[in-house]
Order: structure tokens, then sequence, then C-alpha cells
């Protein structure tokens, strides 16, 4: 396994980065597979195989939508601007000037090195209980 994702020599970053590291490259990872699913099934003439793939497509985009939220309760910046582009109707583009300018100069541009090893509440727990009836 290679370690492209890191810029910078892996044993000078604290683990908390390595981590972000980690899930970054498997969001993108994710991505890429929904994309290849995507073409696949642009071209699949059997349906049997389309709905398989199909199926599987669909692993994909909830392993994409796992690892975004779990970057997303871990950079408070990044979950700001994401609700205000995220579900809205409307210009996308707009929104998503409009999210950056609400969200500021807040200084936490990346992950909090606390932030990781714990879930939202600080507790070690997800917090996913929490999130019945919430939205982003």
């Amino acid at each position: 396994m290679g370690f492209d994702q890191y810029h910078e020599p892996p044993d000078e970053l604290p683990a908390q980065t390595r981590t972000f590291a980690r899930m970054c490259a498997s969001l993108t990872e994710e991505a890429e597979a929904i994309g290849w699913y995507e073409q696949r099934l642009a071209v699949e003439p059997d349906a049997e195989a389309r709905a398989i793939m199909s199926d599987a497509q669909g692993e994909e985009f909830k392993h994409f939508a796992m690892d975004f939220e779990y970057l997303l309760r871990r950079t408070p910046k990044w979950r700001s601007i994401a609700r205000g582009v995220l579900f809205q109707d409307g210009d996308i583009v707009e929104h998503g000037e409009t999210a950056e300018a609400a969200a500021g100069d807040e200084d936490d541009a990346g992950p909090p090195a606390a932030a990781f090893g714990t879930g939202p509440t600080g507790t070690g727990s997800l917090g996913i209980g929490s999130l019945r009836g919430e939205s982003l």
C-alpha cells in the first residue's frame, strides 16, 4: 500500500492528521468507485448484471456519505459551509459563496487535533443517536 496521501513525512505527522488523511483518501476512493460503476452501468446491456452493479454502486454511495459525515463532524467550518450548500434549491455556486462568507475566518479550516478519536460530543461516542430528527 502506498502512502501518497501524505505530503509531509508521515512519521512527523500527529496520529489525528494521519487519520484525517486516511479518511480523505477513503472519500476519494469511494467517489472514484461511484464513477466507475456509473460508466459500467452506462454500457452494460445485461439487466441482471446492471442490477448487481447498481446495488454495488449504492454501497459506494453509502460509504462516501459515511466518510464525508466523519470528516464534517471533525471540521466545524466545513460542516458550516456544507449546511449552506447541501440540500438547498437554487444556485449551488451562490449558496457556496454565501455559506463560505458566513463561516468567515473561523480558525478551524483543518481538523482540530483533539477531535479525532472522540465523537462530536467529546464522549467517545459518534453521537449517532443524537442525530435522530436532525438534518445537516
